[in-house]
């Protein structure tokens, strides 16, 4: 894969008086810088769920306002030493064929730079292959210590990953090359022609009443579910649906709706809140009907406020319209500096600010099983027996701090752990022994030395995931089996493309709880292969005799 940033494009660029916008940004005490025209967002390094047998620069899965987002740690790629995330860590979202995450110590700055500034890669020497650089910017910017730095290496994202991760960016004719999107491929947020980030608009779109806005997507702190109960705030102004606990701070709730003077709708699971960051540390909850898109919108489409709206009152929280679709599609742009000069969100945020007495907001948890496994094993058996065409009906268990679920069908039954198990000489070494499960002997494998992770001690939590495999009874040990859970089709989405046998094995992912939540989905046909299918048939019956004396089953 060849490079869209080559050094012979610096040359044309030159030629032409180019200029292009980077994003600087520093990692084990190097200074770097990335083109703005792929970065889509910057972001603090959220939650992630961690995925098994994918390569360990991989921090894990994150959810990011409901879609699937890997995150990747840029000092394992670069084989530096780890560090504990800290206030100034971030992740920049990059767009390279599919959104990656990529974990940075801290971002510096953007810059402008002219293409006369920009010299080969080969000239420096870097904790990065110079294959992966597509240049070398000369210019003191601040390193974000109080300091400055003379040289930033201009990386190229694209390769990286291609050299590391090579599940997870696609081919040449995907449309993206070097980092970039081709100018007939991919996404048209995405598609910004070189030179062009300095005049572009990143932007988060939503609805109301059937009308678009948006909002600069650095004032998002993030887009969340409407939660079941709102804590209603007695003598409030009409426009503020209550408070809510987010985060362990109050966050007062504002109706998009009423704040235009719309008719009311009722909320329904469509419904999202946008929380934005308002100047002077405030935070509010503007509650939209759906959010749409994240939108790259060239600043020449982006229109100022018309000036006989613009001395509306009612208006002036508007700060221009941009024209999308050949002007078919109008978008206003909520300025949330503006906001904050707005009676109606002066007062929700003094709400928010002086709190009220007993605010709560929908809880509940499965954070463990409480009824025995002869319960779990009811509970299965009754959802077997009346089927949902519309919903997945899965087992989830847990492995550490990470969810998996199975199909429902796939799973014989739950049993305890018992204190022993038997080995068999001559067993293959993934088998950890056998058990004499109602006279018939089960072999039994470690969930977690299958995935690839730390093993742990043995303990009460732990159950026996029983599968029948190409026709053979088999038992996975897994560290607890939290619900039985029916998903809407709609919460399950493709897994990220890792690792060959990642993606045989983990192929989907589920979001639950509002996309709070991530299970990843195992297919359990794919738990072994057809040569341990057949290693596990040739053990010995005599292992029968030699079960543990105690046995734990069903109940």
């Amino acid at each position: 894969m060849e490079s869209l940033h080559t050094v012979a494009d610096g040359d044309e660029m030159r030629a032409a008086g180019q200029t292009q916008q980077f994003v600087t940004f520093s990692v084990a005490g190097e200074m770097f810088a990335v083109p703005m025209a792929p970065v889509q967002e910057i972001i603090r390094v959220p939650d992630v769920a961690r995925m098994p047998l994918t390569p360990p620069a991989l921090e894990g899965l994150a959810n990011l306002r409901g879609r699937v987002l890997p995150i990747i740690s840029l000092r394992r790629l670069f084989g530096t030493p780890e560090r504990d995330n800290d206030d100034a860590t971030r992740a920049l979202v990059i767009h390279i064929g599919q959104s990656l995450g990529f974990v940075v110590d801290r971002v510096a700055s953007v810059i402008s730079v002219d293409a006369s500034e920009i010299e080969p890669a080969q000239v420096v020497q870097s904790v990065v292959q110079t294959d992966c650089l597509t240049g070398v910017i000369r210019r003191e910017v601040p390193d974000g210590h109080g300091g400055h730095r003379g040289l930033l290496l201009i990386i190229d994202f694209a390769r990286l990953v291609q050299q590391h991760l090579t599940r997870m960016i696609p081919s040449r004719e995907s449309g993206v090359v070097g980092g970039s999107r081709s100018a007939d491929g991919g996404d048209p947020a995405d598609s910004a022609e070189p030179g062009q980030g300095s005049g572009e608009l990143r932007l988060v779109s939503f609805t109301v009443a059937a009308q678009e806005y948006a909002l600069d997507i650095a004032d998002v702190q993030e887009i969340v579910q409407v939660p079941e109960t709102i804590t209603a705030v007695p003598g409030a102004p009409g426009h503020v649906l209550g408070l809510i606990s987010l985060r362990r701070r109050l966050l007062p709730l504002v109706s998009l709706r009423s704040l235009f003077a719309l008719a009311d709708a009722e909320l329904d699971e469509h419904h999202r809140i946008v929380v934005v960051a308002l100047p002077g540390g405030g935070q509010i909850g503007l509650v939209t009907d759906t959010v749409k898109e994240v939108l790259s919108v060239p600043r020449s489409q982006a229109d100022t406020m018309p000036g006989i709206l613009a001395r509306d009152a009612d208006l002036q929280e508007f700060s221009a319209i941009c024209r999308l679709d050949g002007g078919r599609r109008l978008v206003s742009i909520i300025a949330t500096d503006r906001l904050l000069g707005m009676d109606s969100v002066r007062e929700a945020l003094q709400l928010g600010a002086s709190g009220v007495s007993g605010s709560s907001d929908r809880s509940g948890s499965a954070d463990s099983l409480s009824s025995p496994d002869a319960s779990m094993n009811r509970a299965m058996n009754s959802m077997t027996a009346h089927p949902d065409d519309e919903d997945a009906q899965v087992v989830i268990f847990r492995l550490g701090a990470e969810e998996f679920g199975v199909p429902i069908m796939s799973v014989q039954e739950i049993v305890r752990l018992p204190e022993t198990l038997t080995r068999v000489p001559r067993t293959p070494d993934f088998v950890e022994g056998v058990i004499n499960l109602r006279g018939t002997v089960l072999p039994v494998i470690d969930q977690r030395r299958r995935l690839g992770m730390d093993a742990i001690e043995r303990n009460d939590r732990q159950r026996i995931m029983v599968f029948t495999l190409g026709g053979l009874r088999t038992g996975f040990i897994v560290d607890s089996v939290a619900e039985v859970l029916r998903i809407p089709r709609q919460n399950i989405a493709p897994a990220p493309q890792l690792s060959d046998e990642q993606i045989r094995l983990i192929g989907r992912v589920a979001r639950l709880d509002g996309d709070r939540r991530l299970v990843l989905l195992i297919d359990p046909t794919q738990l072994l292969a057809a040569r341990e299918v057949r290693a596990i048939e040739s053990l010995e019956p005599a292992g029968e005799s030699r079960a543990a004396p105690t046995m734990a089953r069903a109940a």
